[in-house]
């Protein structure tokens, strides 16, 4: 009996020794991390070379954090069905994409030879010369010739009286340049709201030359300095040099720093519609920190149908101006902005491993800070289907034809934003509320992210049976506690 009681004992024992390892195993597997931290920058790379290398890439990734959270769920519920199946994994296209590159590196490193490159280089540019030269030699022959006769000519100038050709002169100017400047300052100044401003032409003679000036008319004779608002002032500066620019001929681009300063709101509609006609010629680049305005010009640009592209110009570690493919958090979309919690929950993620208390709770604060107006602008752009969007000038009414809202969205935007809400306050900080781990915090941000997919596909689905004539007016009800 003794013996039997001893056996028993030490049985007991080592399965308490075997569960408490299984335990730890299992809790360093939970805690692991298996996303693939491919950034938008080297995703970008990576999709720019094989696209659908990309797109494999993402979904692998996401593959791999639905298996961590089934293996999760199966430790509780000893289920372990589905668990097994085999993935498709992209690392041997990864590493194949990896060991071409470092072989161009490779190659290009061999070829990095300056003073042969640069001798290569000169013989290349005397050989491009000639060929272009050979492409337009018999106008340059004929340049040579007009060149020539034109100095002859001049040598005979001052034999010519001047007053004919001075009144020619006055002719052309005013028919040709001067008038046509004039027209076009003025059509300018219609667009951008300040048409009760008119540019007259005033000619004069002094001396056999001919003098023209454009002339601002003013009520009174008084500077427009004087008279003119700020705002005014720099509308009438952009009309001009748009005006130049339009007369010019060219096709190069144009750099507009912070056009809208002092500008109200309607007249910088009118500046955005106009530099995005203006786009439709050539390229413009716009330098602004007004997100309102970014808007504007965005909505313009769509529906003008004229790609736009945008980045910001941020600060960094390695100094000032550093440009950025993306735009601020307040300036992303929903999806975008879910992406942009994801990298920061990696980040928060390395600092709890890492022990560092207060960095991680200040980090999960402002994540939920992000998170909530991520709600708000999917709840916008997600389920109002941008019918209503803030920074934009009307309510787009014929996209409440994909609108749907039923007592789960509420329940599940209330569940979110309150949740957000607990964490994203100063009483966080100050240890009134317990912050969430980095698991929790991905978990609420795949919330947002389930519901917007769900919700977008809905929506859709729902456009296209309206648009049918399978629903009916009354479809969808919103509960309102």
């Amino acid at each position: 009996m003794r013996f039997e009681a001893f056996v028993q004992q030490e049985a007991e024992r080592t399965a308490r020794a075997r569960r408490a390892a299984l335990a730890a195993e299992y809790k360093l597997f939970g805690a692991h991390s298996l996303a693939l931290n491919l950034d938008d920058v080297t995703h970008g790379e990576i999709e720019a070379l094989d696209a659908q290398l990309a797109v494999d890439a993402r979904a692998f990734e996401q593959t791999l954090l639905t298996r961590q959270q089934v293996v999760n769920a199966a430790v509780v519920s000893h289920k372990w069905e589905g668990t097994d199946q085999a993935f498709v994994t992209p690392a041997a296209r990864l590493q194949a994409l990896a060991d071409r590159l470092n072989a161009e590196a490779e190659t290009l490193e061999k070829a990095s030879d300056e003073k042969a490159r640069a001798a290569l280089q000169k013989q290349f540019g005397e050989l491009d010369a000639r060929r272009r030269l050979g492409q337009v030699k018999d106008s340059v022959l004929k340049a040579v010739s007009r060149l020539s006769h034109q100095a002859k000519l001049t040598k005979c100038l001052s034999t010519v009286k001047t007053n004919a050709i001075s009144l020619k002169a006055s002719e052309v100017a005013e028919r040709v340049v001067s008038k046509g400047l004039a027209e076009a300052l003025n059509r300018e100044f219609k667009t951008l709201g300040v048409g009760t401003l008119s540019v007259s032409l005033q000619s004069r003679a002094d001396k056999g030359k001919a003098l023209h000036k454009l002339r601002l008319e003013m009520p009174q004779s008084r500077s427009p300095g004087d008279i003119l608002s700020e705002g005014e002032q720099r509308a009438i500066a952009i009309g001009s040099f748009l005006a130049e620019v339009g007369l010019s001929g060219g096709k190069g681009g144009v750099v507009f720093d912070d056009p809208v300063s002092s500008l109200d709101h309607r007249r910088r509609e009118r500046v955005a519609r106009r530099l995005v006609a203006e786009a439709a010629k050539r390229q413009v680049i716009v330098f602004t920190h007004d997100l309102y305005f970014l808007c504007i010009l965005a909505e313009e640009a769509e529906s003008a149908g004229v790609p736009i592209a945008t980045q910001s110009v941020i600060r960094r570690n390695e100094g000032f101006g550093v440009a950025d493919p993306d735009l601020p958090f307040e300036g992303k979309n929903s999806a975008k902005r879910i992406g942009a919690l994801k990298s920061q929950q990696q980040l928060i993620a390395k600092l709890f491993k890492d022990g560092d208390e207060q960095k991680h709770r200040k980090q999960t604060v402002d994540a939920y800070f992000r998170l909530r107006l991520a709600w708000e602008r999917a709840v916008e752009e997600v389920l109002l289907r941008k019918v209503v969007l803030r920074f934009r000038k009307g309510v787009e009414t014929q996209r409440l034809a994909e609108v749907i809202v039923d007592d789960s969205d509420y329940a599940k935007v209330d569940a979110g934003m309150s949740r957000c809400s607990n964490y994203a306050h100063d009483k966080a900080l100050m240890g009134g509320v317990a912050v969430p781990e980095p698991d929790e915090l991905l978990a609420d941000i795949m919330s947002l992210e389930t519901w917007r997919a769900k919700t977008d596909k809905r929506s859709k689905d729902t456009a296209e049976k309206r648009k049918a004539g399978s629903v009916t007016a009354t479809t969808g009800a919103v509960a309102v506690p």
